[in-house]
């Protein structure tokens, strides 16, 4: 199980370090625990992580077009 950093899981994932952040802050995506190292605080992410954020980006994304639109009732 390797560690990988958040610009790392992003590229796997085919998106940019922003979109990954602004999907963690928004509360749409759950990110790993942090882990505090001095004053800073850091991201342990696993394989296992890039396959939910993969995941993610299929059912919420679409390249060059944003977010998905909600399906209609």
């Amino acid at each position: 199980m390797t560690k990988l950093s958040t610009q790392e899981v992003a590229r796997k994932a085919g998106i940019g370090r922003a979109t990954l952040e602004r999907w963690l802050s928004s509360g749409g995506l759950r990110g790993p625990k942090t882990v505090r190292f001095g004053k800073s605080e850091f991201r342990d992410w696993t394989d296992r992580d890039v396959k939910r954020v993969v995941k993610f980006k299929q059912e919420n994304y679409r390249k060059g077009r944003g977010r998905k639109p909600k399906p209609k009732r």
